[in-house]
Formats: structure tokens, C-alpha cells, sequence
């Protein structure tokens, strides 16, 4: 769900309810919604409504923002989301380095933390990397001081809230529902797993970092990289070019050093959660050329990963029989022909072998639009723009059909990163491609 719906008078609902209200909120930004407007466009009766706004403005989520003239009667009250009551940091783990980003409840980057990185260098190292950079992040955006290092959060139970609706289930990588509500306090930090809540206590809640005790409360930590992996469980399998991940449980080894809810994905799907959750709309698909090739896949307006999480392995698409090797183990593989195209400095070719990939992927697909990113089309993005849009337009020509059109998508090199945080948010606001 990407916008308000129909609500649910049902107190096993409340948290769902709750997440249609926070959303409208959100959308609403600075000039704010009455809670009449809020009544309407979700379903729910004005009582309800009133309820749920109340404990939104208890735990700090909601605000008034003033008051609008009526139709009738007294000015009504306004209300807005207050965007700093809460906070998700969203990971890019790449081959090579490490980016960390903290947002808000708008999704704005309040703070950000690169760092070099071998992900070959040993789960330790890694883990460690990416623990002082989810720290490093948070402390250097909303300084604390030192003592205030071992407390969560999280004011009182109210706060729950929000983290009632960092969800898992097989689709969703972190869920509470009403009936498993993930209630934290002040000396209770929470780490979900697929099947169930598990309670962490202070102590193993960041002992070395300030975790937002004075500005809020971190909801979540959201983690890309690339594939293959499992979304649901939160295990890496064969990384491309890493193998020795494989069945590594990635999640549940950082929600343990960080002691809060943790979600895995891939880089791609993250960034196209990122760009759904930004406003692209339709069914795209998001082509990233980094240090490896992958796609990120909206179909209707939601991320498809497939059953196993291993839809968008598109740098893996053999388009040339006995081509050079690849690391994946496979011969002539896009991903190959493409880096070694750049590699070589022939960016032209990169592009072409890049559109071939893609066009395969539109006559699949019937997508609406291709969006590229990565480093390396940052390098020189009109270049892969033009040689992505020859290769479809020929084959539209071919077909008699509209040519797909080709850009790249916007965020730069935090768009993996603030897609991470996404994974994180989503569910917050009811949209389950979390």
C-alpha cells in the first residue's frame, strides 16, 4: 500500500490504522490535515480518528500546524507529522565501501557516514564496519552526551507505535502485528525476526554509541548489498564474487550488535523501493551499474522480488555463448561484457551491451520506464542515457511500439542508501514493500 486506504474499525487493527493516519500525515506535509479530512480519506469514524490522532501527538508523532477556515462552524485544527520524532538509518554495503544515511519520518537525510570496506575481508570486519558507521551517523546528526549512551530511545510504551508497525512475515522483513505488538520502554530495545519479537535490553544496545536520546527514537536500521540473498530471513547466499557469504545471517548478526529491528534486501530492490516511495510511479525497473550489475523491478507500483528474492539478477542474463568469464561462474553474462567494456574505457559499448540487457528486459517486462544508476553511469551519464535509449529505440522501431524511455534516476549515490532506510519506514506508513 502506497497511500491511504480504507481503515478498519477493529482494535486488532489499531497499528494499521494508525500507519493510514501517520501516511496522510506525511503526504499532508507542512500545511497539515484536519482530522475531518483524515476521517474521510481513510474510512475511519471521527472518533477513531480522534483517538489515534491524540496518541499520535502523545508519543511526539503528530503536531497541530494551526487552523483552517470551515465551511461551517469554528476554524478546524490542523495537524502535522512531526518528522524528527523518529529516525531509520538506511546501509549501502557495497563491495568496496560502506555508506550510511539517517533520515527522518519525511525520509530527508538528516546525516551521512562513507567509509572504505573490503567485503571480502571476514564477517568480523564487516559487521564492525558497518556497526561504527550506523554509530558514527547517528551520533555526529544528533549529538549526545556520552552518559545518555546506554538508553534507547523511547520515551514510554506509547512510542510503540511506530514500532509496532516495522513488521516481518514472509514478504515483509520486519512486522508486528496487533496481536505480537513489539512494545519498547525506556530500557528495551527491540530486534524482530521472522517468526517472532525478540526483547534486548539496553545493555546490548549500542554500548559504544548515542542512539538519538535526546531527538527521538531510531527505528530501524535497513541494510542493501548486493545479491544473491534472502530477503525474508535475512541470509546472504552466493554474493557475487564473495561466496564465502554464503548462508551468512546477515540480519540477525547486526540486530544483535545493534539492538534494534534490522532488514536485509538487495541493493536494487532497495533503491527501487526508494524511488517508489519518492514518487515514481508505474512499473519500472531501476538498472544499477556499479561495481556489478543488478535491477531493481517496481510491477504496479511494488517491488517485485520474486519468490526466493532472486528476481532482478540482470547482470546474470548470458547474452553472448562462450563470452569471457564472469564472476558469478557463468560465461558471457551482461555484467561481464559491460565492465569489461568500461574497464577497457570504451563507454560507448558499455552502453550498448547495457541497452541490449535492457531491451531484453522491456520485451519481458512491458515496463513504462528504464531509470540507470550506479557509480559507473554517474561517471558519465549522458553517455549511457543515449547508448541505453539507441539500443530500445531500434527495437521499438522493430515492434511498431513507443520506445521505453531511458534517465537516470534521481539520488545520486545515496539512492541505494536512502532506499535501505525505506525498507525500514514503508511498513511505518502502511506500504508493505518494506
Amino acid at each position: 500500500m502506497t497511500g491511504a486506504g480504507t481503515g478498519a474499525n477493529l482494535l486488532a487493527l489499531r497499528s494499521h490504522n494508525a500507519a493510514l493516519v501517520l501516511d496522510l500525515l506525511r503526504t499532508a506535509g507542512s500545511d497539515g490535515i484536519s482530522r475531518l479530512e483524515l476521517a474521510e480519506r481513510t474510512g475511519l469514524t471521527p472518533q477513531a480518528v480522534s483517538k489515534i490522532t491524540a496518541r499520535l501527538r502523545e508519543d511526539g508523532l503528530a503536531a497541530e500546524a494551526g487552523r483552517r477556515a470551515s465551511t461551517g462552524g469554528k476554524p478546524r485544527t490542523v495537524l502535522r507529522l512531526v518528522p524528527e520524532a523518529a529516525y531509520a538509518v538506511g546501509v549501502h554495503l557495497d563491495r568496496d565501501e560502506v555508506r550510511a544515511v539517517l533520515v527522518d519520518l519525511r525520509g530527508m537525510v538528516v546525516g551521512e557516514r562513507r567509509a572504505a570496506l573490503d567485503l571480502g575481508a571476514g564477517a568480523g570486519a564487516v559487521l564492525t564496519a558497518v556497526t561504527e558507521a550506523v554509530r558514527a551517523t547517528v551520533a555526529d546528526a544528533v549529538p549526545v552526551p556520552v552518559a545518555n549512551s546506554m538508553r534507547v530511545p523511547v520515551a514510554d510504551e506509547a512510542r510503540a507505535t511506530v514500532t509496532d508497525a516495522v513488521r516481518a512475515t514472509a514478504t515483509e522483513a520486519v512486522r508486528a502485528t496487533a496481536t505480537e505488538a513489539v512494545h519498547v520502554t525506556a530500557t528495551k530495545a527491540v530486534r524482530a525476526t521472522a517468526t517472532e519479537a525478540v526483547h534486548v535490553t539496553a545493555t546490548e544496545a549500542l554500548p559504544a554509541g548515542p542512539l538519538l536520546a535526546r531527538a527521538g527514537s531510531l527505528l530501524g536500521v535497513g541494510v542493501a548489498l548486493p545479491g544473491p540473498l534472502d530477503h525474508v530471513r535475512g541470509v546472504l547466499h552466493r554474493v557475487t564474487g564473495f561466496p564465502e557469504w554464503d548462508g551468512f545471517p546477515l540480519r540477525e548478526a547486526l540486530a544483535e550488535r545493534l539492538g534494534v529491528p534490522v532488514v536485509v534486501d538487495k541493493d536494487t530492490n532497495a533503491a527501487a523501493l526508494g524511488l517508489a516511495a519518492g514518487g515514481e510511479g508505474g512499473s519500472f525497473a531501476y538498472l544499477h551499474l556499479g561495481t556489478g550489475l543488478g535491477a531493481g523491478l517496481v510491477i504496479g507500483g511494488s517491488v517485485h522480488r520474486g519468490a526466493r528474492t532472486g528476481a532482478g539478477e540482470f547482470g546474470h542474463q548470458v547474452i553472448q555463448l562462450d563470452g569471457p568469464p564472469c564472476t558469478c561462474g557463468d560465461r558471457g553474462c551482461v555484467e561481464a561484457l559491460c565492465l569489461g567494456a568500461v574497464a577497457r574505457g570504451d563507454v560507448e559499448e558499455a552502453a550498448r551491451v547495457l541497452g541490449s540487457g535492457a531491451a531484453n528486459l522491456v520485451g519481458l517486462l512491458d515496463i513504462d520506464v528504464v531509470l540507470l544508476g550506479g557509480r559507473t553511469v554517474a561517471a558519465t551519464p549522458e553517455a549511457f542515457v543515449r547508448g541505453v535509449g539507441a539500443v530500445l529505440g531500434a527495437r521499438a522501431r522493430r515492434t511498431g511500439e513507443d520506445a521505453v524511455p531511458v534517465r537516470v534516476a534521481p539520488g545520486g549515490g545515496r539512492a541505494v542508501a536512502v532506499g535501505a532506510a525505506q525498507l525500514v519506514l514503508g511498513p511505518v506508513f502502511g506500504r508493505g514493500d518494506g
